[in-house]
């Protein structure tokens, strides 16, 4: 497999601009707990279609992750990593196996208002000392399991439950990135089977996934000078901004 000839047809300008929001969305993602997922669709789409993005992102984004995990390595939190891994193992490669086929604007539409009302839900929560225990956390990392699989920007969804369970600040992002690594490893393997993984899918996510590795460490020395209340603003923004998002996406004509 050719890697290089998967940039054939696309010029040096494609390649800078690819580049430079893979750049930003890693910031972000270090900031908010997602980046990625969300915003390369919008440069990647117009450059090579819509059905490789999927892969693309999963791909590159066992280099962001892995590069999160690093960064914030001592903020992670285990235990709720392991159950929404092993709640969400096997429906996120159902997922993966019927990737093409999850495009509901239905579906998009309902999980974009939920994310939305999960902002005040979770503030109203907290302020009566409601959380998700471990047994919510399973059972909604279920049904999370299928969208990741089968979507890109669903980092959102993933980002709502651990703030729902109790996590704040840096913990949030650390512990997204341990479950991001595992779902992230178990769709590749679906799509290679799949013979999805082409040289193109490759070339573009080895690009994104090397210039992204910094942007966690930028990040992390953002994220170690705010207090905690500043950054879970910050990440209620990346709930409502992603819940936005796929409401306009699934109204769009």
């Amino acid at each position: 497999m050719n890697i290089l000839a998967g940039f054939a047809n696309i010029s040096l300008g494609q390649l800078v601009l690819v580049g430079s929001v893979a750049l930003l969305a890693s910031v972000i993602g270090g900031l908010a707990g997602y980046g990625t997922g969300a915003l390369m669709p919008l440069v990647l789409v117009p450059l090579v279609g819509a059905e490789p993005v999927v892969p693309i992102i999963a791909i590159s984004a066992i280099f962001t992750n892995i590069s999160r995990f690093v960064a914030y390595f001592r903020y992670a939190d285990r235990r709720r990593a392991l159950i929404v891994i092993g709640a969400a193992m096997l429906t996120t490669a159902l997922g993966a196996y019927g990737y093409t086929r999850l495009t509901s604007a239905g579906a998009a539409l309902v999980i974009g208002s939920m994310l939305i009302l999960s902002v005040p839900l979770r503030r109203l929560a907290r302020h009566r000392e409601i959380r998700i225990g471990d047994a919510g956390l399973g059972v909604s990392a279920v049904g999370y399991g299928v969208v990741v699989g089968g979507t890109s920007g669903s980092g959102v969804i993933l980002l709502s439950l651990l703030m729902a369970s109790g996590l704040e600040g840096a913990a949030v992002i650390a512990t997204d990135a341990v479950i991001s690594v595992a779902t992230g490893l178990i769709k590749i393997s679906v799509f290679g089977l799949a013979g999805v993984v082409t040289g193109q899918v490759l070339a573009f996510a080895l690009l994104i996934g090397a210039i992204a590795i910094p942007g966690a460490f930028l990040a992390k020395a953002f994220v170690e000078r705010m207090p905690v209340h500043i950054h879970t603003a910050i990440l209620d923004a990346a709930v409502i901004v992603g819940g936005l998002v796929m409401i306009t996406a699934a109204l769009r004509p």
